[in-house]
């Protein structure tokens, strides 16, 4: 986690610095449904390799951006979701996602 003196001065550079990752990107997207497994978001996550989901978990759970539980079962069972800050992050994904879909519009009938 970056303290606040290690932060950007801008703030877009800020939010680019805790969720600027294709793969941050797209597991908060997933988070956005509902929680996941750990192998639920690998094989969902065409690509990722096991070190930079846990790696990119880490990093999103340290900022505060998403929440692990771990539940005493046998076998274990870990979910991660949204935290109430992550949360907090469903505008600015609604409105990539929006984007995304009029870009996507736009390329078809130019």
């Amino acid at each position: 986690m970056l303290t606040k003196e290690e932060m950007p001065a801008c703030p877009v550079a800020t939010t680019v610095a805790l969720i600027g990752s294709k793969w941050k990107l797209l597991i908060i997207r997933n988070l956005r449904m509902r929680p996941w497994r750990f192998n639920e978001l690998k094989k969902d996550l065409t690509g990722i390799s096991q070190k930079v989901l846990t790696d990119s978990l880490r990093s999103l759970e340290s900022d505060g951006l998403i929440t692990r539980t771990a539940y005493p079962e046998v076998p274990p069972r870990v979910e991660y979701a949204l935290s109430e800050l992550g949360e907090t992050l469903r505008p600015i994904m609604d409105s990539m996602e929006a984007w995304g879909i009029s870009y996507k519009e736009s390329m078809k009938n130019p």
